[in-house]
């Protein structure tokens, strides 16, 4: 399969987050994910980690990422990278959605909060 139809991000069961997986195992990946994702404002990621990298490409919208006791905001036409294995949150903290594309260096993708216990994710990696 090499052209894939694109569904809008929809609702996935966590507040204010929209998401749709762009391309992963399902279309043959092992070594990449990559999803499309909407934070509403005031909307936020659990605080998790995953045993990849990852990195956000922002289209749209403010965010603040806390990670390693820092928090660093970031927008449209900026790029966040993130370490295998760092903890991390991603807040929508604008007036509009945080727009943005995450691609991750496994395929599929584990996440996992704080405590270690596994996120049982509502979408497809």
């Amino acid at each position: 399969m090499h052209v894939i139809a694109q569904n809008k991000p929809a609702a996935t069961g966590f507040p204010g987050i929209e998401h749709a997986t762009l391309a992963g195992s399902a279309e043959g990946l092992r070594a990449m994910s990559i999803w499309q994702q909407s934070v509403a404002p005031g909307a936020a990621t659990p605080p998790h980690r995953h045993d990849c990298e990852e990195v956000v490409m922002c289209h749209a919208g403010t965010g603040e990422l806390h990670i390693d006791g820092r928090i660093e905001r970031f927008s449209a036409e900026q790029v966040v990278v993130i370490p295998a294995n760092a903890q991390h949150q991603i807040l929508s903290v604008g007036s509009e959605p945080l727009r943005f594309v995450a691609v991750f260096s496994v395929s599929p993708v584990q996440a996992y909060f704080p405590d270690g216990t596994p996120i049982a994710l509502p979408w497809r990696t």
